[in-house]
């Protein structure tokens, strides 16, 4: 059973609106995760290896959520919040004690817009509310004419491949259900999409599976579809550096000296490599008719 904890603040204003997300603020009901994707950047933090055993429930957070955003709402800040940025916020705690649908219950008081960011069916649970956050919500002035959805939902991606998925990110549904559930979530008439975040090197990074994940996007009901690389951290145990390794290990060792030498001892992949996956994403993108990036021109 997970732990509880009172934390003294439940919702984070940036400095400055997320430019691929488009998010100024963030919300994570929880901490660990059991979905368990081995290249998770929280790895290597107080929530160790297996983050399943570490899941934490905020059990302040609604009243102080509530607190938070009616401050905000004096202010007259609306902004985009993203659920969650570190955690998934659908994760098998979640099916129990419904923590994101209070939160969303709130976030609807306030008519706030939110971006969802999962891996999970456990969405389609509380898309009565999300239609509503949708209909309701107040948007950024600057966003109005390119934004006109309260909602945003963004299922990750690493690999279609369902071993690789299975191995890498355990706890996960498999990307065919995922695709799935955002077919169910674009019928609802939510703004939709796919994060190919992380993109793996030598695994899903070439022409063919980029171009497949965008052609299989699309025909799930994606808007849009976003492409990053593979960051890294870490040489401890819990680290997603040393666990990934162990994975490249278990699957292939070639990859593993092709990622030593991609890499450098660095935890980013470096820039020419970027440019590249930049290139074929926008390039591929426009030869199959969807955006890259979430607003419309």
């Amino acid at each position: 059973m997970a732990r509880e904890i009172e934390v003294k603040s439940i919702l984070n204003k940036k400095k400055k609106r997320d430019s691929w997300f488009l998010d100024e603020y963030t919300l994570n009901p929880y901490e660990g995760c059991s979905f368990n994707c081995l290249y998770c950047y929280i790895r290597g933090s107080k929530y160790g290896e297996n983050m399943e055993e570490k899941v934490t429930i905020k059990k302040n957070a609604l009243p102080l959520l509530d607190k938070q955003l009616a401050f905000r709402v004096k202010k007259k800040q609306y902004g985009i919040i993203a659920l969650a940025s570190a955690v998934d916020p659908y994760m098998h705690v979640d099916d129990a004690v419904a923590l994101t649908r209070d939160c969303l219950k709130i976030i609807l008081k306030h008519r706030f817009p939110v971006l969802i960011i999962t891996k999970s069916t456990g969405i389609l649970r509380d898309l009565n509310i999300l239609r509503e956050i949708d209909r309701e919500a107040i948007l950024p002035d600057d966003l109005k004419p390119k934004l006109s959805n309260g909602v945003i939902v963004s299922f990750s991606f690493s690999t279609l491949d369902e071993a690789i998925s299975k191995k890498l990110e355990p706890g996960a549904p498999s990307p065919k259900v995922r695709l799935e559930t955002m077919r169910q979530c674009k019928e609802q008439g939510f703004l939709v999409g796919v994060n190919c975040i992380p993109t793996l090197p030598f695994l899903s990074d070439s022409e063919e599976k980029i171009e497949e994940m965008i052609v299989t996007a699309k025909e799930y009901g994606a808007d849009y579809i976003l492409i990053g690389g593979l960051t890294l951290f870490g040489d401890g145990q819990a680290d997603s550096k040393t666990l990934y390794y162990k994975f490249l290990e278990r699957l292939d060792p070639q990859w593993v000296a092709a990622y030593r030498k991609l890499y450098l001892g660095f935890p980013y992949p470096p820039h020419h490599y970027i440019e590249s996956l930049n290139e074929k994403a926008r390039r591929l993108c426009a030869k199959h008719v969807i955006r890259n990036r979430i607003l419309k021109d």
